[in-house]
């Protein structure tokens, strides 16, 4: 599976999430953090896009994706522990976390997988 794939549902989950609290709790917070970590895997999943049409690897996209996801693992696991509440922060660390995972997998499978022309034909 491409990192794309799931970088831009994340990316998408996390702008949504950011909006909804804004709107229920009036949360500069959660819109600034939604919004922000959001959008950056949402350009870092179609810079990776790009890149795979042209049969490459953005392994820039790829760290920025690995980064935003160590960083709201962490910042998401603290609210947590701090607060003990599954909404908000429990979910984004969880899923955060095995986001990470995932992306450390593909850096260290070196990134995209291209098929080759005898696997297309399959």
């Amino acid at each position: 599976m491409h990192d794309f794939c799931f970088t831009i549902p994340y990316g998408l989950i996390l702008v949504a999430g950011g909006l909804i609290g804004f709107a229920k709790k009036g949360s500069i917070a959660s819109l600034a953090g939604g919004l922000g970590t959001g959008f950056l895997l949402l350009l870092a999943g179609y810079s990776s896009l790009i890149a795979f049409g042209k049969r490459k690897n953005s392994y820039f996209a790829l760290i920025l994706e690995t980064v935003c996801a160590f960083v709201l693992t962490w910042v998401m696991g603290q609210r947590y522990m701090e607060t003990s509440k599954i909404m908000p922060a429990g979910i984004v660390a969880v899923i955060s976390a095995v986001m990470a995972a995932f992306y450390l997998f593909k850096i260290a499978t070196g990134g995209n997988h291209f098929p080759s022309s005898s696997e297309k034909a399959k």
